[in-house]
């Protein structure tokens, strides 16, 4: 994997983030640093940087979203869609299931948000 510029600044702005951003956000927050940058190019990067286990692809409602590469799990809303990360979820890390070898492994809990139960969001 080549370590460009563009590669490194969507890298960053993925480990910099706690919004579970998607490729068009990243593409915007990338305009910043470099303006003649193309979404092509973020859609290559981001899969480059799944492909090589630098960052987690997340798909929430047919929407892919970006995330650090940090073993953890999450929690979607129904209502509103916000993502929560969770990183105390009681899992251990699996190795093997009935014989078979594990190498990854995915969790997401679904449900209604704190906020949401208060009618904050809506």
């Amino acid at each position: 994997m080549r370590n460009t510029k563009q590669n490194s600044l969507i890298f960053n702005i993925i480990n910099n983030s706690y919004s579970h951003l998607d490729a068009y956000s990243i593409y915007e927050l990338c305009k910043k640093e470099i303006p003649n940058i193309s979404l092509g190019t973020v859609y290559r990067n981001l899969a480059s940087l799944v492909n090589n286990h630098k960052i987690i692809r997340i798909k929430i409602d047919g929407i892919y979203r970006y995330d650090k590469n940090i073993r953890h799990s999450h929690f979607i809303c129904h209502k509103c869609g916000c993502i929560i990360d969770i990183f105390d979820d009681g899992f251990k890390d699996i190795k093997t299931i009935d014989g078979n070898i594990v190498d990854d492994y995915e969790i997401k809990y679904k449900g209604i948000c704190k906020k949401c139960m208060k009618g904050e969001r809506k």
